[in-house]
C-alpha cells in the first residue's frame, strides 16, 4: 500500500472514531435507565417469550388450517429453515455486536423475532414465511448472553445465566395457559393483539430502559474494526471436532442426543393437539408441568446426582431417561401415556448441563471456549436438522389429518380429529422411536468417554484470532455455554 493510501486509511479510521465519540457523548444513542444489569436482560427475555407463549394454541390451529395436507412436513420445514438460518447467522451477529454494541442488536433480534406475530391474523402464509426468514435474526439468547458477560465477573456468570434460563422457562410455564384461556373466552384475535402489544412493549423497553453493556472504553477501539471470515464462519468450531478423540466422542454424543430433542420440540405440541386429541388447555397445562419439572430436575436433582454418582454416570442416566421418554412417546396411544412420558422427559433434561459440566471440569483453562463453542455449534446445527428430519419421518409414515379439526365448543370441549394413521398402529409416533434409536447410539458412544481427562484441542490460530479481536468480557467463559430448554425456537 502506498504512503498516501495509508494516510487516507488512518484519516478514515480517525473520522469513524470521532463520529462514535460524538454519538456516545452527545446522546445520539439512548443510554437507558440505570447501569447495565442482569435484570435488564431478564425482562427482555421474559417479554419476548411470553408473547410467543401466548400464541401456542393459536399457532397450532393456524398451522393446520394453512397446511391441511402434510401438516407435520411443512411444520418441520418451516422450523428447520429457521433453525439453519439462526445457526448460520449467529456468529456474524455476535461478531457485529462486539463492534457496534449489544443494545442495537438486542433491538434488532427482538424486532425481527416478533415481527411475524401480527401477521397470524392478517395473512397466515406470510406469517409462516416470515417465521422462516426471521431465523436470520432469531438469536436473542446469543446477544443476551454476551450482554450478561459484559457486566458480570467470571464467577458470577453461571448464576446470571441460570437466572436468564429460569426466566425463559417461567415465561413458557404461564403464557400458553393464559393464551389458551383468552382464546377460548374472547377468541384468538385478542390473543394475537395482546401478544403484539407485549412484543412492542419489549421493543420500547429496549429503546428506553436498556443501557449499553459493552464498555465505552472498548467501543471506540473496536468501532469500524474489520470482521474476519473466521469470526463469521458458523462451521469454524465444528472444524476442530476431530482434533481430539475425547472431544469427538463428546460431540458425537451431543449430536445424536440433541438431534431428536430438537425435532421433538418443533412438532410435539402439534402432535398432542392434532393426533392425541389434547385440548388447548391440556397442551398449555402439559407445557407448564413439563417446564416446572425440568427446572427442578436441572437444579435440585442434577446437583444431587452429580455429587452421588459422578458426572459421567449422570450423563448416562440422562440419556437413559431420554431413551425411555422417546420410546414412550413413540408407542404411546393414550393421553395418560403422554403425561407419564412428560415426567420422564423432565429428567432427561439433565443431560446437556451434565455434558457442559464435564467439559468445564476436564478441559484446560485456555480450551474452555473452544470446546464449549463446538458443543454449542453442534446444538445449533441440530436445531435446523432435527425439525426437518421429524417432519420428513411423519410424512413418509403418512401421519396426516384427513380433515380440519372441528371448532372447539364454547364449553371448551376437545378437538375431534381424524387421521390416516390407523388406531391400532403398532407405532403411533414413528419419529420418536427413531429418536430413541439415535439416543441409544449416543449412550453407547458416551460409555467410552473417560470420567477424568484433559481435553486438548489444537487451536493456536483460534486463540491468536481471539486475542486480536476479542475483549475481556467475551461470553465464552468456562462452563457457561448452557442454553435454555427450547433455545430461540418458538413453541
Amino acid at each position: 500500500m502506498t504512503q498516501g493510501g495509508k494516510k487516507k486509511k488512518r484519516a478514515v479510521n480517525r473520522s469513524i472514531m470521532l463520529a462514535k465519540k460524538i454519538i456516545i457523548k452527545d446522546g445520539g444513542t439512548p443510554q437507558g435507565i440505570g447501569s447495565p444489569s442482569v435484570y435488564h436482560a431478564v425482562i427482555v427475555i421474559f417479554l419476548e417469550f411470553f408473547a410467543w407463549g401466548l400464541l401456542t394454541a393459536p399457532t397450532l390451529v393456524v398451522l393446520h388450517e394453512t397446511f391441511p395436507k402434510h401438516t407435520f412436513l411443512m411444520n418441520g420445514l418451516i422450523q428447520g429453515v429457521k433453525g439453519l438460518l439462526s445457526f448460520l447467522s449467529a456468529p456474524l451477529i455476535g461478531a457485529l455486536s462486539d463492534v457496534w454494541g449489544r443494545k442495537s442488536f438486542l433491538l434488532l433480534t427482538v424486532f425481527f423475532t416478533c415481527a411475524p406475530i401480527p401477521l397470524m391474523k392478517i395473512s397466515p402464509w406470510w406469517y409462516f414465511a416470515v417465521i422462516s426468514v426471521s431465523g436470520v435474526f432469531a438469536v436473542t439468547f446469543s446477544v443476551v448472553f454476551a450482554y450478561v458477560a459484559d457486566i458480570t465477573q467470571e464467577h458470577e456468570r453461571s448464576m446470571a445465566y441460570g437466572l436468564v434460563s429460569a426466566t425463559f422457562a417461567a415465561s413458557l410455564v404461564t403464557s400458553p395457559a393464559i393464551g389458551a384461556y383468552l382464546g377460548r373466552v374472547y377468541g384468538d384475535s385478542l390473543v394475537v393483539v395482546l401478544a403484539t402489544a407485549i412484543a412492542l412493549l419489549d421493543i420500547c423497553f429496549i429503546l428506553v430502559a436498556v443501557p449499553e453493556s459493552l464498555p465505552e472504553k472498548m467501543r471506540p477501539a473496536s468501532w469500524g474494526a474489520p470482521i474476519s471470515w473466521e469470526q463469521a464462519d458458523p462451521f469454524a468450531s465444528l472444524k476442530k471436532v476431530g482434533q481430539d478423540s475425547i472431544v469427538l466422542l463428546i460431540c458425537i454424543t451431543v449430536f445424536l442426543s440433541y438431534l431428536p430433542e430438537a425435532g421433538q420440540y418443533s412438532s410435539f405440541f402439534l402432535y398432542l393437539r392434532q393426533i392425541m386429541g389434547f385440548s388447548s388447555e391440556s397442551v398449555a397445562a402439559f407445557i407448564a408441568v413439563l417446564g416446572i419439572l425440568s427446572i427442578i430436575a436441572q437444579t435440585i436433582v442434577l446437583s444431587l446426582l452429580m455429587r452421588s454418582i459422578g458426572n459421567k454416570n449422570t450423563i448416562l442416566l440422562g440419556l437413559g431417561f431420554q431413551i425411555l421418554q422417546l420410546a414412550w412417546y413413540g408407542f404411546g396411544s393414550e393421553p395418560w401415556m403422554m403425561w407419564a412420558a412428560g415426567a420422564v422427559a423432565a429428567m432427561s433434561s439433565i443431560t446437556f448441563p451434565a455434558v457442559s459440566a464435564l467439559v468445564s471440569r476436564t478441559a484446560d483453562a485456555d480450551q474452555q471456549g473452544v470446546v464449549q463453542g463446538m458443543i454449542t455449534g453442534i446444538r445449533g446445527l441440530c436445531n435446523g436438522l432435527g425439525p426437518a428430519l421429524y417432519g420428513f419421518i411423519f410424512y413418509i409414515f403418512h401421519v396426516e389429518l384427513n380433515e380440519l379439526p372441528m371448532s372447539e365448543a364454547p364449553s371448551g370441549g376437545s378437538v375431534v380429529t381424524q387421521y390416516h394413521l390407523q388406531q391400532n398402529s403398532i407405532i403411533p409416533g414413528p419419529p420418536f422411536l427413531f429418536g430413541a434409536c439415535s439416543v441409544l447410539l449416543a449412550l453407547l458412544v458416551a460409555l467410552f468417554i473417560p470420567e477424568h481427562t484433559n481435553l486438548t484441542v489444537r487451536s493456536s490460530s483460534w486463540k491468536k484470532h481471539c486475542g486480536s479481536h476479542g475483549h475481556p468480557h467475551s461470553p465464552q467463559a468456562p462452563g457457561e455455554a448452557k442454553e435454555p430448554l427450547l433455545q430461540d425456537t418458538n413453541v
